[in-house]
């Protein structure tokens, strides 16, 4: 038996053990089983390890996408760029090696959201993990972008000092916090939304609930919308094939 799974904590949004487990079935793969760890802190990674020695890969949610990385054998470069890692595959030696396969799923959602159209400014809500490679996605593009955070120390702004000029001149707006995650489905954000307009694009990297508060504040003012469904998608089945030795090019 080949074990995967996901790391993080809480879990109890996850679509990934769902994800595969359909995978596997629709492809005729009997061998591989996907489960759900959720672990009191990134350091029990050794230890669940042990207790699972058929453990071939894990992917990584919040909050340990940055913590996990000091317990890897070795880091890709991209994801060294990013700061995060999401994927880590187990080698049949047993080392750790960390990739980011967020970043695969963020330049397949952006280019589904936008298009050809180049926003002149993003606005980028959270600065965990995930907004690292939302970070680096944008930079990618060229898209010149401000930081939203609790703590003022890591962003440009925080919620209580935002700007109304700046959500109005960020045609792109990235919700890459985990507010507005099952089950705080009546959660969102807390941005002047009555800045939004139908100029605006409005990407969260959140798939459950598919239509977050976040998206729909911007529905209701017309603005293009996406959630992390293809995303989600891309960055599973880059997972895959990072496990299975399939690199990218």
């Amino acid at each position: 038996m080949r074990r995967f799974g996901l790391i993080g904590r809480p879990l109890v949004h996850s679509a990934s053990a769902a994800y595969f487990t359909r995978k596997f079935t629709e492809e005729g793969i009997a061998d591989c089983q996907y489960g759900l760890y959720e672990l009191p802190s990134a350091a029990a990674l050794p230890d669940l390890l042990t207790a699972h020695p058929d453990m071939c890969g894990l992917n990584v949610t919040i909050p340990y996408k940055r913590d996990v990385i000091p317990l890897l054998d070795s880091v890709s470069g991209e994801a060294q760029a990013i700061g995060a890692v999401n994927c880590i595959r187990r080698t049949a030696d047993g080392r750790l090696e960390g990739y980011n396969t967020d970043i695969i799923g963020l330049r397949e959602a952006l280019s589904e959201l936008l298009g050809l159209d180049e926003p002149e400014h993003a606005l980028v809500l959270g600065t965990g993990g995930a907004s690292q490679a939302v970070q680096y996605a944008l930079a990618e593009r060229g898209i010149p972008f401000d930081l939203v955070s609790r703590d003022a120390a890591k962003g440009n702004y925080t919620y209580d000092n935002l700007p109304v000029e700046v959500v109005e001149g960020s045609r792109l707006i990235v919700n890459a916090s985990p507010v507005g995650t099952y089950p705080a489905i009546d959660d969102a954000p807390r941005i002047p939304y009555a800045y939004v307009t139908p100029r605006h694009y409005l990407f969260d990297l959140v798939y459950n609930p598919p239509l977050t508060r976040f998206l729909d504040y911007g529905r209701q003012r017309g603005a293009r919308i996406l959630n992390g469904e293809t995303m989600f998608v891309a960055q599973a089945e880059a997972s895959w094939r990072i496990w299975n030795g399939i690199f990218e090019d």
